[in-house]
């Protein structure tokens, strides 16, 4: 199964380090990984109103639906207390 979520407020390095945080190991491509889980993690910069751009990182969770739910769940609570 894979879902993907996206993020505003928070940095890659942030996000991996709640990923690590859930039990993951990043790797050198920089991919987080688990037994039944894999999250790859991207940023871009996106633009709000006339003057304004945010941080915007998309998390790509992989893994089997039931390490998903939970996981997916944990993760954007952490991403949404840090982003405010």
């Amino acid at each position: 199964m894979r879902r993907e979520k996206s993020f505003r407020g928070i940095s890659e390095r942030l996000a991996r380090r709640y990923l690590r945080n859930l039990g993951g190991e990043e790797r050198p491509d920089g991919d987080v990984v688990a037994d039944d889980w894999r999250a790859s993690v991207s940023s871009e910069t996106v633009e709000i109103g006339p003057s304004l751009t945010l941080t915007e990182v998309t998390v790509v969770f992989e893994g089997d639906e039931s390490a998903l739910d939970g996981l997916v769940d944990d993760f954007a609570q952490k991403a949404m207390r840090a982003g405010g």
